[in-house]
């Protein structure tokens, strides 16, 4: 054929769990029943008055046209006072720019900012589409370690060999931490955005899980400065139990949101109407909304530490998040082996950390979003064969 695939998809594989859920899929059809708690898939709903609002506004005839790329004002401002409230972050409805999910995000904000052949920091473990999506912007991923001796945080003296060694431009940042659960501080972020500073990076912070079995949500925006070099992406996902309605945010200078909007105009068009004034809504939620979807994750993960300690791994049992990271026995190969021994056995999938990168060799990553009897259901069907 003459027609070729581009060259920059020989980098980038098909995701982990595309693939993988196709194959749970036909595994059930085989009647073999698959607990998922592999997935980060919120089965909670969000707000009752997010839901009414959006069937109050979907019913307005007048709110199925074409929207913003910009988003509403209200949502703007709901994003503003979401952060005021919440972050202690001051922003103006300049500084915020609403998006489909905040995985949109990561690719507009490498499409704005990456030429190719720059070179980019992103954690290893971390969330596998930011090296993907560096890579299909034809710019270099650096990996910087993140290991259970450093509590799963940078080591600095690393960073400035590899600033040293590379013309860095760009690094990704999450913190509460994706996939190990490990908490941020102010301190982490303020040594971050000196880091930055100093060598000229601009820095994303990716902050969807701050809400999470926590009460103190951080952002990188907190720290003084922070906005000369720094952008956060947030989303309602995790947050509001919203992830197929597809809402997130970015937060930054003007500038920077510019930029990232310039991108976004010529890839899509503005969220559904009702979409946005539904977002509205749930940013309002208070903690009691808050900590009563939290009481059901903290029950969750009790059950979940009980699993774990069937399989004998061990765990950090202060970890936040919708997931729990575990460190797998030594008597399995990887935690592909481990993974797939689960699944044999017990029709039960669990991520293996090794999709997060090299130091994720060695660790598992188990999903919160199940009720807890599906949870005890698994934990049963183990018990039986390990």
């Amino acid at each position: 054929m003459k027609v070729q695939t581009a060259s920059r998809l020989k980098e980038v594989k098909e995701y982990f769990f595309s693939k993988k859920l196709s194959e749970i899929a036909e595994m059930n059809k085989k009647g073999l029943d698959v607990i998922n708690l592999g997935i980060g898939n919120p089965d909670m709903s969000p707000s009752q008055q997010s839901i009414e609002k959006l069937i109050q506004s979907a019913q307005d005839p007048n709110n199925h046209g074409y929207q913003s790329y910009s988003g509403v004002v209200e949502l703007r401002d709901a994003y503003c006072n979401w952060y005021e409230k919440f972050f202690d972050v001051e922003l103006n409805n300049l500084e915020v720019f609403p998006l489909a999910g905040s995985k949109e995000g990561i690719f507009s904000i490498c499409m704005a900012f990456l030429n190719p052949g720059d070179k980019v920091l992103i954690p290893n473990p971390g969330y596998p589409a930011y090296k993907s999506v560096v890579e299909l912007s034809n710019a270099i991923p650096i990996e910087y370690n993140l290991t259970e001796g450093q509590n799963w945080m940078p080591d600095f003296n690393e960073l400035e060999k590899l600033v040293l060694l590379n013309d860095i431009k760009m690094m990704w940042l999450n913190y509460p931490n994706m996939p190990t659960g490990t908490r941020g501080s102010t301190q982490l972020m303020e040594r971050i955005v000196e880091f930055a500073k100093r060598n000229q990076l601009l820095v994303i912070n990716d902050n969807p899980y701050s809400f999470i079995l926590n009460d103190k949500p951080l952002s990188i925006l907190q720290v003084d400065g922070a906005k000369d070099i720094a952008i956060e992406l947030n989303s309602l996902s995790k947050s509001h139990n919203m992830a197929g309605w597809r809402l997130g945010m970015v937060a930054a200078n003007e500038s920077f949101i510019n930029a990232i909007k310039q991108v976004k105009s010529n890839i899509d068009s503005g969220i559904f109407l009702p979409l946005q004034e539904a977002a509205a809504i749930a940013l309002k939620s208070d903690w009691p909304w808050y900590n009563k979807i939290n009481e059901i994750y903290f029950q969750r993960r009790a059950h979940t530490f009980q699993l774990l300690d069937i399989l004998k791994c061990q765990y950090n049992s202060g970890q936040m998040g919708m997931f729990v990271w575990a460190k797998i026995p030594s008597y399995y190969k990887d935690s592909y082996e481990l993974s797939e021994d689960v699944l044999l056995k017990s029709n039960v999938f669990i991520t293996p950390g090794s999709i997060f990168g090299s130091n994720g060799n060695r660790y598992a990553r188990l999903s919160l979003c199940n009720p807890v009897s599906r949870i005890n259901e698994a934990i049963n069907r183990i018990y039986s064969k390990f």
